[in-house]
C-alpha cells in the first residue's frame, strides 16, 4: 500500500506542475459537508490511506503532510506512510498554517470549493491575504486519477408516512416558507441531506449509518421546492406523498438552478453549504442572506409522533442491548474472553432480531481494557482487535437506526473484579450523569450552561473528560444532530421541548481504562409550583447501568433513589420481552441497591 500511496502523491505533484500550482488541499469532507462520507467520496483515504472521520492533507511539489486531531494520532502513524507524509496535529498546527510555513509567499494553493464550507473559504482567504493565493479548481485531480473509484451507492427513496413522522411535507414546507418570508428571503439553498430528508419525509441508504439520499434542494418562499435527484430513485407515489409544488431535476442541473436565482434574495448557510454553491449564486447576481439552515430547529424539535417513536424504539433497542449484556456476562463467567470485533458483531446480531432495525447509527465503539481510554476507539482500525481483560472494564458505545427513531447508548461493563479506582471514578461519572438527568432549567437555557452539572463531581476530585457532554440526536436521521449541544464551549441555541440530547459524561485513564455512561434524554416541560416555564430531561434509554461498578458510599440518597427508579423502569418495560436466563439476568441487573 505504501508504494501505491507514494505513486498517487507523485501523480498529484505532476498535476501541480502541469497546472502551475504549488500545493493541493485535500479535506476529508465531500460536497455535502456531512459527518459521514460514502466510499466513492473518500478522497483523503485514496490519497493517504487514512480511514479516520476527520482530517486533511496538504500536498506540495516536494512535501506532504497529513493532519489529524487527538483521536487519531496513533492510528495515522499505522495507516499513512511516514516516508511520504509528515504527521501534524489538525488543531495545534492547522493545515493552512503549515502551507504558509512551507511555501514561498505568493504560492498558489489549489482547493476544490465543493469540499469546503463557504465560511471556511471566507475565513481562510482573509487569513492568507498577501501570503498565499487560494485557487478554486474546476476539476479535482483525485477524480481524474482515481481509476478504480467505487460507484456511488444510490438507493431508492423510502417514503415516510405520517404514522412515523407526524407532519406532512406540505405543512413543513409552509412552515419553512414562512421563516423565509420573515427573513425577507425569496429562496433558501438546502445542502444538508438530513434537512432534505426531514423536509420531504423521505429516507434512503446512500450513506453508511445515515438513512438519507444524496441530493440538494432549493425551497422558495411560496413553499415550492426544486429537488435535485435522479427521478428514477423516486417511487411513483412520491408526487402524492409530498403534495403539489415539488419539482424534480437531475443532480447535474443544480448549477443552472442556482444561476436562475440571479437577482433574488437567497438564504444560504455558510457553515453547512459548500463554497462552490455560494460562488455560483454570487456570480449569478443573487443577493445572499447568510443565516442558519432554516430546517435545523424545527427538525431538532420532535413532534408528538416522533417523540412516541423515539420512546418505542428505545424499548426495543433496550431489549437488544440487555440481551447482549446478559450474553457478555455469561461468556466471561464461562471463561471466554472474546475479542472486540466478535463482541461488536454479536451486538449487531441481537439488534437485528428486531426486523425494523435498518443499520447501526454509527460504527460501534467496542473497547476492551486500556482501549476504552481512547474515547473514539475503533477496533477496525487496529492491526487486530484486543480481547477482554480480566479485572478491568469493557466499554461499548453503539446505536441503531429504526423507522421510528435513532438510538445511541454507552455502557461500561465490569469484567471480573475491577479495582477500587475504577469503581471510584465510575461512581463520579454516574453522579454527574444523574445530576444532568435530574436538572431543572428555565426557558432560554443553553446546553453550555448545564455542562458543569455533569462534570462537577469529577472536577471536585481533580478529573475531567475531553469531549462534549451531549449532542443532539435525529429522528431516524443523524445520530449527531444540531444545533443544540451540551459542552463547555458556548452554544447559543436554547434547549427546547422535543429536542433529544445525549447525556454522556466519562473518564479516561490513558493506558489503563475508560468509563462512559450514556443515555439519550428528551427535553420535556416540568410542572412546578412556580410561575415560569421549567424544563427537564426524560431518559429514553432502557438498559441497566452496571451496579457492580458502583461505590455505594459515594451516592447520596437522592442519587440512589434515581438509580433504583431508573432500573425499576427498565425492568418494567423490558422484562415482557425476555425469558429464562435473560430475564433472570435482568432481574438481578436492575434489583434495587440498598445501603
Amino acid at each position: 500500500m505504501q508504494a501505491v500511496i507514494s505513486q498517487r502523491i507523485e501523480q498529484i505533484r505532476q498535476w501541480l506542475v502541469n497546472n502551475q500550482l504549488d500545493a493541493l488541499l485535500i479535506p476529508h469532507e465531500d460536497e455535502y459537508l456531512g459527518e459521514y462520507i460514502p466510499a466513492h467520496n473518500e478522497r483523503l483515504l485514496w490519497a493517504t490511506g487514512f480511514t479516520g472521520s476527520a482530517g486533511m492533507a496538504v500536498i506540495t511539489r516536494d512535501k506532504a503532510a497529513v493532519f489529524v486531531d487527538g483521536r487519531y494520532v496513533v492510528q495515522v502513524r499505522k495507516q499513512v506512510p511516514g516516508d511520504v507524509f509528515e504527521y501534524r496535529h489538525l488543531i495545534e498546527e492547522p493545515p493552512v498554517q503549515w502551507a504558509q510555513d512551507n511555501l514561498a509567499a505568493g504560492s498558489k494553493v489549489a482547493i476544490d470549493a465543493r469540499l469546503h464550507s463557504g465560511a471556511w473559504l471566507t475565513r481562510t482567504t482573509e487569513s492568507l491575504a498577501g501570503a498565499l493565493e487560494l485557487v478554486c479548481i474546476e476539476q479535482n485531480p483525485i477524480e481524474m486519477l482515481w481509476h478504480d473509484r467505487p460507484a456511488a451507492t444510490l438507493s431508492n427513496a423510502k417514503l415516510m408516512g405520517l404514522d412515523f413522522v407526524g407532519q406532512s411535507s406540505a405543512d413543513k414546507r409552509s412552515e419553512i416558507a414562512e421563516k423565509l418570508t420573515n427573513l425577507k428571503a425569496e429562496a433558501a439553498l438546502l445542502t444538508q441531506v438530513d434537512s432534505i430528508a426531514w423536509l420531504l419525509n423521505v429516507r434512503g441508504s446512500d450513506v453508511p449509518s445515515l438513512p438519507v439520499l444524496l441530493s440538494t434542494a432549493i425551497i422558495h418562499a411560496d413553499a415550492s421546492v426544486d429537488f435535485y435527484i435522479d427521478p428514477a430513485r423516486l417511487p411513483e407515489e412520491f408526487a402524492s406523498h409530498v403534495g403539489d409544488g415539488v419539482r424534480i431535476h437531475q443532480p447535474d442541473a443544480l448549477e443552472t438552478g442556482l444561476q436562475a436565482l440571479g437577482g433574488k434574495q437567497v438564504l444560504i448557510d455558510p457553515a453547512t453549504s459548500n463554497a462552490w454553491a455560494g460562488q455560483t449564486l454570487h456570480a449569478a447576481g443573487a443577493n445572499l442572506i447568510e443565516a442558519a439552515d432554516p430546517c435545523l430547529l424545527p427538525k431538532a424539535q420532535k413532534n408528538s409522533t416522533e417523540m412516541a417513536g423515539m420512546k418505542a424504539c428505545h424499548i426495543r433497542d433496550g431489549v437488544a442491548v440487555s440481551k447482549y449484556l446478559a450474553w457478555v456476562d455469561a461468556q466471561v463467567a464461562a471463561g471466554n474472553l472474546l475479542d472486540e470485533g466478535t463482541l461488536s458483531d454479536k451486538l449487531w446480531q441481537f439488534r437485528i432480531q428486531d426486523t425494523s432495525c435498518t443499520d447501526v447509527s454509527f460504527d460501534t465503539i467496542s473497547a476492551a481494557g486500556s482501549n476504552a481510554a481512547m474515547c473514539h476507539y475503533n477496533h477496525l482500525n487496529q492491526p487486530e482487535p484486543s480481547v477482554l481483560e480480566m479485572d478491568n472494564v469493557y466499554l461499548v458505545d453503539s446505536g441503531g437506526q429504526y423507522p421510528d427513531g435513532t438510538t445511541d447508548i454507552t455502557r461500561t461493563i465490569a469484567i471480573g473484579q475491577p479495582g477500587d479506582e475504577v469503581k471510584h471514578t465510575f461512581t463520579l461519572v454516574l453522579k454527574g450523569h444523574i445530576a444532568l438527568a435530574s436538572a431543572r432549567f428555565p426557558k432560554g437555557t443553553t446546553g453550555s450552561q448545564l455542562d458543569a452539572l455533569a462534570r462537577q463531581h469529577l472536577w471536585a476530585n481533580g478529573f475531567d473528560y475531553d469531549h462534549g457532554t451531549g449532542h443532539g440526536v435525529g429522528h431516524f436521521l443523524s445520530v449527531h444532530e444540531g444545533p443544540q449541544r451540551i459542552a463547555k464551549n458556548y452554544n447559543p441555541t436554547a434547549l427546547l421541548p422535543g429536542m433529544v440530547l445525549s447525556n454522556e459524561p466519562g473518564y479516561y485513564r490513558a493506558d489503563a481504562f475508560g468509563i462512559r455512561i450514556e443515555n439519550l434524554e428528551l427535553i420535556v416541560e416540568v410542572e412546578t409550583q412556580g410561575d415560569m416555564t421549567v424544563m427537564g430531561f426524560e431518559s429514553l434509554t432502557r438498559a441497566p447501568i452496571d451496579r457492580r461498578l458502583i461505590d455505594l458510599s459515594l451516592l447520596n440518597d437522592v442519587e440512589l433513589a434515581w438509580l433504583n427508579n431508573y432500573h425499576h423502569t427498565v425492568f418494567t418495560v423490558i422484562s415482557p420481552s425476555l425469558e429464562g436466563d435473560e430475564l433472570a439476568w435482568l432481574a438481578q441487573a436492575t434489583a434495587p441497591l440498598k445501603r
